[in-house]
């Protein structure tokens, strides 16, 4: 009786194994399917945790897909289209100054990024901006939006502006390095 039951345990154990490796292999398939494609790869490593932001920001900005109506909300170009200084691009900023209120808003970004190509602007993502006089007067941290972290940028810069906050969010453009990168190799300047 004692040999059956060892028997009995040792079979279950054997199944149960064969089971879980099973389980494992069926679960890791589409993920070793997308290892054939970098590409799918990539974007699902740049959408995995921080989908919520992207989301918030696109259902924020949908309606300014086209720019002219991000012109009429009181969107302006600001410096003409920024490329990276050695790869990648930004694109031109459309920025709102009656935004530039030191108040952080997911639904109210700063500024919009378009890519010019072929005499039209593609939005591609957004920046949200905020002086870090006015938003350490009023907060004892830097700013954090859906868990992101601002980055600072010291004054002087190339943009001529005091010291700032800003946070990309590439809503509408996927970026190889991931969603809050400043540049982005998929966007370019060369359109304009």
């Amino acid at each position: 009786m004692t040999v059956r039951i060892t028997t009995f345990i040792w079979k279950s154990t054997v199944d149960i194994l064969r089971l879980a490796v099973l389980w494992g292999i069926v679960m890791a398939s589409p993920l070793l399917a997308a290892g054939n494609d970098s590409e799918a790869t990539s974007a699902a490593h740049d959408h995995a945790a921080p989908a919520k932001l992207v989301q918030m920001v696109r259902w924020a900005t949908q309606q300014f897909i086209d720019v002219n109506n991000a012109t009429a909300a009181g969107y302006g170009p600001f410096l003409g289209c920024v490329s990276g200084p050695d790869h990648g691009a930004m694109g031109v900023h459309y920025v709102n100054g009656a935004l530039l209120n030191g108040e952080l808003d997911v639904s109210h970004p700063q500024a919009l990024i378009y890519e010019p190509s072929n005499g039209r602007m593609r939005l591609v993502g957004v920046e949200f901006i905020l002086d870090q006089a006015s938003w350490l007067a009023n907060n004892p941290s830097p700013p954090v939006l859906e868990g992101q972290v601002f980055n600072l940028i010291a004054s002087p810069n190339r943009f001529g502006i005091p010291t700032f906050f800003e946070l990309h969010v590439w809503a509408w453009r996927d970026n190889p390095q991931g969603d809050f990168v400043d540049w982005n190799n998929r966007v370019t300047c060369e359109g304009q």
